[in-house]
């Protein structure tokens, strides 16, 4: 019986080392390995860099948010970290819970990184005064 499982340890071998190499293949074709191939393993915000086990935490963010445009010259991807990925996406919930106070607001097509935090506080004090 110990050889009949020895002559069975190959193949399973084989066959295990054929699904790994098909699935890296399938991986690779994905946008995520794509943008890993096209753009430094870099947050593109916080300017983190990533390698090893901590790979998993960068993120590839659709600039358009539209998760179907993924484009071959990834023009519309950007690597973010978990922390500023969860960041972009909270603005712009942010700005609909929101919109009701201020009006129906339009977004911009292209995400900004200029955004000043504390720009209207000095109106928001004199106002609660």
């Amino acid at each position: 019986m110990a050889t009949a499982e020895k002559d069975q340890t190959p193949g399973r071998l084989d066959e295990a080392i054929a699904e790994a190499r098909r699935y890296r293949q399938q991986r690779e074709k994905t946008y995520r390995e794509q943008a890993f191939k096209l753009f430094p393993k870099v947050c593109a915000r916080c300017g983190r860099e990533f390698s090893g086990k901590k790979l998993r935490e960068l993120t590839v963010h659709h600039k358009d948010h539209d998760h179907d445009n993924n484009p071959p010259d990834g023009s519309n991807w950007e690597l973010l970290c978990l922390y500023c990925h969860d960041h972009e996406h909270s603005k712009y919930l942010d700005e609909d819970w929101h919109a009701g106070e201020r009006g129906p607001t339009e977004r911009s097509a292209k995400p900004t990184t200029t955004y000043k935090a504390f720009a209207g506080l000095e109106a928001l004090l004199k106002d609660k005064k």
